[in-house]
């Protein structure tokens, strides 16, 4: 069975989707009264953004009166998962570990996130390979200008 494709998500959509993570039951009016303070977006703009996602499946709506409330679809969690793997499948494998290097360089991070990191690192050296193959297509392969080795495509 194909694996099921999840669909993605804008920058803006994902600001939406805090929002109801957040609260687990909203409506129209409580996401635009937090997102215009915060972004300062009009409330045909939220809809909008509201909509696109009740149709990509992330919120799920239900009519209560005259009113619907939204529930997110999908879990934070979930969510994140995809956004990570869809990163790391869009990218040179041999380029992951300089990408991770850079997402920590700019993040600010707690003691305790770093020991997070450190102790992520330690089981992960248990599993470390000496080569990771390209897995570039040929044609968008930058290995030789990238890391100084030519791939066999």
């Amino acid at each position: 069975m194909p694996k099921e494709e999840k669909p993605e998500i804008t920058d803006s959509e994902w600001e939406v989707m805090r929002v109801v993570w957040t609260l687990k039951e909203v409506t129209s009016k409580d996401i635009s009264s937090i997102l215009q303070e915060k972004k300062e977006w009009k409330p045909a703009t939220t809809k909008t953004f509201i909509g696109r996602l009740v149709k990509k499946g992330m919120l799920t709506t239900e009519k209560i009166g005259n009113r619907f409330i939204y529930r997110a679809g999908v879990s934070e969690e979930e969510s994140l998962k995809t956004l990570k793997s869809g990163l790391f499948a869009h990218i040179c494998s041999r380029a992951v570990g300089g990408t991770i290097a850079d997402l920590i360089e700019e993040a600010t991070l707690s003691h305790d996130d770093i020991a997070l990191l450190q102790q992520a690192l330690q089981t992960k050296k248990k599993d470390a390979v000496d080569h990771i193959p390209c897995n570039c297509v040929p044609g968008q392969c930058t290995c030789k200008k990238d890391h100084g080795i030519d791939c066999q495509h």
